[in-house]
């Protein structure tokens, strides 16, 4: 029977499933320390967490990709779980910099790029700027500009993946006493970036597919068509009955939707 916690009330008690054991490490590039975990052998995929979260929030993707027969990479975004930052802002350019160094460290010449949220605004911007080094992106659950954002409002859903970000945070960063400035800095870059034109993304020559919940808080549906209409090739994937945060609520059938996306890339 599929895990379903639709409401996030396990997520906030006790996080997603540990990640298993893998090859740690950490780059060092543009004043940041980059952490990263690599798991298992074949065509490499690497997931890219959405902003204020973690790797750890993969928990329940990265064995089903294994199990698939794929070599995994997370990481932590700058700033974000055991990665650090300097004075520099947050940037989404930077931080797809970052995967990029983490790749060359990794010896990885081309990977297939899942992105949750902030995630997939760098995933996207990695694929334009270094498109031979990406097999396709899983765009899920983002903009990319400000207009595609819903105005905020709370609900006991976010408040409780909130809550789990800012114990996670506290546990794993090297600044624990700095969260709120984290929220801020990182809410600062969310608020103004990226800011892609219709033909920005009209330029993009890797497959892309955009997947959003019926139910998401933060990203405007109409946006989603906008980004398929505008990515050359792009194809839609609804998810029916989750929000913003499908891969915790409903972690099989999400599963089952990465593998679909993966074993269709050339």
């Amino acid at each position: 029977m599929d895990m379903i916690d639709d409401e996030l009330e396990r997520f906030a008690a006790q996080g997603a499933e540990a990640l298993p054991d893998g090859d740690d490490g950490v780059v060092t590039h543009d004043g940041a320390d980059i952490w990263y975990s690599a798991y298992g052998s074949g065509p490499p995929v690497i997931l890219l967490h959405g902003g204020l979260g973690n790797s750890g929030n993969w928990g329940y993707q990265v064995p089903a990709l294994l199990r698939s027969g794929r070599r995994v990479v997370v990481i932590d975004s700058r700033g974000h779980g055991r990665s650090t930052r300097d004075g520099k802002p947050y940037t989404y350019e930077l931080m797809a910099s970052d995967v990029l160094a983490v790749m060359d460290h990794l010896e990885i010449e081309k990977a297939a790029l899942v992105g949750w949220s902030d995630g997939a605004c760098t995933a996207l911007i990695l694929a334009d700027q270094h498109p031979d080094r990406v097999d396709g992106v899983f765009f899920f659950a983002c903009s990319m500009d400000p207009s595609g954002v819903k105005p905020f409002v709370p609900t006991p859903v976010i408040d409780r993946c909130f809550n789990r970000h800012r114990m996670d945070y506290e546990a794993l960063s090297p600044t624990p006493d700095q969260f709120d400035r984290f929220v801020e800095d990182v809410s600062l870059m969310m608020s103004t970036e990226p800011n892609y034109s219709a033909a920005d993304l009209n330029r993009m020559r890797v497959p892309v597919t955009v997947v959003l919940g019926d139910k998401d808080e933060f990203i405007k549906p109409e946006h989603a068509a906008h980004l398929v209409r505008s990515i050359p090739g792009a194809t839609f994937i609804p998810l029916e009955g989750v929000s913003h945060f499908a891969p915790l609520q409903r972690p099989d059938e999400f599963n089952r939707t990465v593998l679909a996306f993966l074993d269709r890339l050339p």
